[in-house]
């Protein structure tokens, strides 16, 4: 399958975040690195930094393929051009909802529009990729009319795109199955899925298993509203649950993720799949003993696959096991009187709502054995 990252566009789009173009550079090459298929760089037509990011990007990344988002305007083609990509995203929305209230046009003009524009962008020699916006909301039958007039006018590939992200996973396999069966041509099938109901990530691997070719996502969720689907998400359930090829180095995930957090100004929360601080750590004792014993018990991949790495933390939850963990790796033998005491601590903490540190875990330790030794002594 096919990955487009669309961090760099749609996840832009997030409320309060705007990228200088150098840093949208340094992004692009990091993503380039991590192997996606696909980078959408930007909107050139939005801005003069935006048609420079763009432009710099197609210049610099050379192992990724760089596409460029426009409406079906000439002039926005025209400026993606003009920012040398050998791609373009063009897009239109196809539901009755957004023709009537956003567009102000009827059906046949949004076909005819359609059409134009991924004529006029195949005669420039680009490769075009066309998104029926709220394609989700759309009536089948017309979806699959505009899909079916734009291949027949050279588009190499079509996306379903989820725009509020009002679909569940069986559904969009229905309408991936639905436009497979229905739309003929040479195409590869692709899916933005947004998350306003938490299940964009959900969504878009239903899709690739029920015959969709490529994903759209970014980095850690970033977006408009509740976000896109995750890329690393997308990529990992797709590889490790799926076993589906995909061209990701796992391995610089976690570096790809942090600085697209840093750039951006949003955390990645703790709780976060694959990439957050709390993806790959324990401390409920009976996990602890599990994870220790073989890490499959309760981890569903090696976190080193995805550049992350194993945590065992220490606190309420803990059994004997965390503590003898900790001591073993501070060079202390763990006997049965010094486990038992510092758990005691740590307990006390716990019940008094008080987070143990790593440094209040090495202090509690200290003071347990220096009050053994005051007894021996």
């Amino acid at each position: 399958m096919r990955l487009l990252d669309t961090t760099l566009r749609d996840g832009e789009q997030t409320p309060g975040v705007a990228l200088k173009p150098e840093d949208k550079l340094l992004i692009a090459l990091k993503l380039e690195e991590l192997g996606v298929d696909s980078i959408e760089a930007g909107f050139p037509i939005v801005s003069e930094g935006e048609f420079r990011a763009v432009k710099s990007i197609a210049r610099e990344v050379s192992n990724s393929e760089v596409i460029a988002l426009a409406r079906t305007r000439r002039e926005d083609i025209d400026k993606a051009i003009d920012a040398d990509v050998n791609a373009i995203h063009i897009f239109i929305a196809t539901s009755d909802l957004h023709m009537r209230y956003k567009l102000r046009m009827n059906r046949e003009e949004v076909v005819e529009a359609a059409v134009n524009a991924v004529s006029y962008a195949k005669s420039h020699g680009l490769t075009v990729e066309f998104s029926a916006e709220d394609a989700t909301r759309s009536d089948p039958k017309f979806l699959v009319r505009v899909f079916q007039e734009v291949v027949n006018a050279g588009a190499d590939r079509l996306d379903i795109a989820d725009t509020v992200g009002v679909m569940w996973p069986s559904k969009m396999a229905s309408l991936v199955r639905f436009v497979r069966e229905n739309v003929r041509g040479n195409y590869l099938l692709s899916v933005h899925c947004h998350d306003d109901f938490g299940m964009a990530v959900a969504n878009s691997v239903a899709a690739i298993e029920a015959g969709a070719d490529q994903a759209h996502g970014t980095i850690n969720g970033v977006g408009e509203r509740a976000g896109n689907a995750a890329l690393e998400e997308i990529a990992a359930a797709v590889r490790f649950l799926l076993n589906y090829d995909v061209g990701i180095r796992f391995e610089k995930i976690k570096e790809v993720s942090d600085l697209v957090s840093k750039l951006f100004g949003i955390p990645v929360p703790p709780n976060k799949a694959i990439v957050g601080a709390n993806a790959f750590s324990h401390e409920s004792g009976i996990h602890v003993h599990g994870v220790l014993s073989n890490p499959l018990t309760y981890e569903p991949i090696d976190p080193g696959a995805v550049g992350m790495n194993r945590r065992i933390v220490v606190g309420k939850h803990s059994g004997r096991h965390s503590i003898i963990y900790v001591l073993k790796s501070m060079g202390i033998e763990p006997r049965d009187d010094i486990v038992s005491a510092v758990l005691r601590r740590v307990k006390e903490l716990g019940d008094m709502g008080i987070r143990a540190s790593e440094e209040d875990i090495k202090r509690i330790v200290m003071e347990v054995l220096n009050h053994g030794n005051d007894k021996l002594n």
